[in-house]
C-alpha cells in the first residue's frame, strides 16, 4: 500500500467521484470495488481506487457532526449564536464541513478553529485575548535584529505507545519516532536516552528518525530524549539579485507538490512582470499570508492537490500553507522546499510546519507562512515583515523535505505519509494509525544559549 500514496492525484472515475461528494460513502466504496475486480481497470487506477478506499473508510469519522449537533455544541458556549449566524458560516466557509448520507457534517475541530481564528468568537466564548506567544516572538525578533542571531538549547523527551485496545501480545511492531536533523539552524544533537529494544536504529534521512523493533509481551511506551541547540540567523533582505537553479527543488513531487492549472495562473498573475526572485517570493508570501484564512485541517491523504486546494479555499493550517508558498516557488524556478518538526518555546511545545527558499546572494531563507499569516491578521506588520526571509530559534527540525521515506522503510502505509512529527507503528502484517496510539512531547529543559 505504500507505493500507491503517489498515485493520489491520478483522477477518480466520475460514478465514484458522484457518490462520494453526495456523502453517500458506502456506494462509493461498492463502486470502487466494482472498479477493482474489473479487467478494464489499468494498474495505475486499481492503485489509485485502492487508496481512495482506505481515505473513504476514514473521512466520515474526522466529520462527526450534524448541523444541529455543531449548533448545539457552539451554544453551550455562546448562548445567543443563532442558526442563521452558524449557516452563514458554513455558506462563506469559515467552518469545514462535507456531505454525509447526503446532510452537512462538521469537521471534529471546527470550533477550535472559530475559536483560535476569529477574535470575535474567541471573546464571546469568554477566552481572554493573550498575546504573550506575539511578545515572545516580537522580543527573539528585537534580539535577532540587535545581536544578528539567536539561540536556544532544548531538552526533549518523546514517547509513543499502542493503545490497549489495539494491543496483540507476542506481535512484531515495529516504530518510528522522530528526532532532531543536523541542518543549518539545528546543531549539537545528542541522543540522550532510548527505549532499550532488541533491534534500535538511529537515521539519518531526510526524515530523520529512531527506529524501535521488538516482539511485545506486554504493552509499554517507546521514548527517546534528546538535546540540540537552535540557531536563527537574522537576514536583512534587499532585492535585485539573481536566483541558483537548483533541479531537485524546482520540480513537481507527486502528490504534495503539484503544478495544475490553477496554480501556473496563480503563479502567473501574482509574479506580474516581476523578474527579481526575492520580489516575486514575496508576492507569494503575501497571498499567502493575506489571504489564506489558517484552518484547521482533515487529514492531508483526503485531499488529492493539497496547493490546489489551499488557493482555491483560501484556508489551511501551517502545513499546506507552507506547500502552496513552495508550489508557487517552484512552478516559478525558484527553489524551494519544507521544512517540519516541533514548533519548541520556553513555555510550550507542538508540532509545525513551514518552508525554505533559495534566492542570491543570501542562499536558503526561511518563510514561516502561518506565522506570517497570524502576524498580519493581529497587525504586527514588522513580525509580518520578518518571517519572511527568517525564523525563530524555537523549532525542532525533524524533516528536510515532504513525503520523505523512512530508514529502514515502512511497509505500510504511513499514519501520515505527508510529514513525520509524532511517530509511526505498525505490526508485521498491519500498520496502525493515530486511532490506535497515543503520542507525548515533554520539554525537559531548555535555556536561551550566550
Amino acid at each position: 500500500m505504500k507505493n500507491t500514496f503517489n498515485s493520489l492525484c491520478i483522477s477518480l472515475p466520475e460514478d465514484i467521484k458522484k457518490a462520494k461528494y453526495h456523502g453517500d460513502f458506502k456506494r462509493a466504496i461498492r463502486l470502487i470495488d466494482m472498479h477493482l475486480q474489473s479487467d478494464k481497470t489499468a494498474t495505475c487506477m486499481k492503485e489509485r481506487l485502492a487508496f481512495e478506499k482506505l481515505v473513504l473508510k476514514e473521512l466520515p469519522r474526522e466529520y462527526p457532526y450534524s448541523v444541529s449537533e455543531a449548533l448545539e455544541i457552539i451554544q453551550k458556549e455562546i448562548k445567543d449564536f443563532s442558526e442563521e449566524e452558524f449557516n452563514e458560516w458554513i455558506d462563506t466557509e469559515k467552518v469545514d464541513w462535507i456531505y454525509v448520507d447526503g446532510e452537512i457534517h462538521l469537521f471534529n475541530r471546527f470550533f477550535s478553529t472559530m475559536k483560535k481564528v476569529y477574535p470575535d468568537i474567541a471573546k464571546r466564548c469568554g477566552i481572554a485575548k493573550t498575546d504573550e506567544n506575539f511578545k515572545l516572538l516580537e522580543k527573539n525578533m528585537s534580539v535577532m535584529k540587535q545581536k544578528g542571531y539567536n539561540s536556544y538549547h532544548y531538552h526533549v523527551k518523546s514517547s509513543i505507545q499502542i493503545h490497549d485496545d489495539a494491543f496483540i501480545p507476542n506481535k512484531k511492531v515495529h516504530v518510528h519516532l522522530p528526532i532532531p536533523s543536523n541542518c543549518i539552524n539545528i546543531e549539537n544533537i545528542k541522543i540522550l536516552d532510548h527505549t532499550n529494544s532488541p533491534v534500535t536504529f538511529i537515521s539519518d534521512a531526510n526524515s530523520r528518525t529512531i527506529y524501535f523493533e521488538e516482539v511485545m509481551e506486554e504493552n509499554h511506551p517507546f521514548f527517546v530524549e534528546y538535546e540540540y541547540d537552535s540557531t536563527s540567523k537574522y537576514n536583512l533582505l534587499t532585492c535585485g539579485k539573481d536566483s541558483n537553479n537548483f533541479k531537485e527543488y524546482t520540480c513537481e513531487k507527486n502528490p504534495a507538490i503539484v503544478f495544475t492549472p490553477l496554480i501556473k495562473a496563480l503563479a502567473k498573475e501574482l509574479k506580474g512582470d516581476e523578474t527579481d526572485p526575492l520580489k516575486i517570493a514575496r508576492n507569494f508570501y503575501d497571498y499567502c499570508t493575506t489571504k489564506v484564512t489558517y484552518s484547521f485541517m482533515r487529514k492531508y491523504v483526503a485531499l488529492p492537490y493539497i496547493p490546489d486546494y489551499v488557493g482555491a479555499s483560501l484556508k489551511g493550517d501551517c502545513g499546506v500553507q507552507a506547500l502552496l508558498f513552495i508550489t508557487l516557488c517552484r512552478v516559478t524556478g525558484i527553489p524551494a522546499h519544507f521544512q517540519s518538526g516541533l514548533y519548541t518555546t520556553p513555555y510550550d511545545i507542538g508540532c509545525h510546519d513551514w518552508a525554505k527558499f533559495y534566492v542570491e546572494p543570501y542562499g536558503w531563507l526561511f518563510a514561516d507562512p502561518s506565522f506570517g499569516g497570524s502576524a498580519f491578521r493581529a497587525n504586527r506588520k514588522e513580525l509580518h515583515d520578518f518571517y519572511f526571509g527568517n525564523l525563530d530559534p524555537f523549532r525542532m527540525v525533524a524533516n528536510n523535505d515532504v513525503c520523505n521515506e523512512f530508514e529502514p522503510a515502512k511497509k505500510y502505509l504511513r499514519s501520515d505519509p505527508y510529514d513525520n512529527q509524532i511517530g509511526e507503528i505498525e505490526y508485521d502484517d498491519y500498520g496502525l494509525t493515530e486511532k490506535d496510539f497515543s503520542y507525548k512531547q515533554v520539554i525537559l529543559e531548555n535555556h536561551q544559549n550566550n
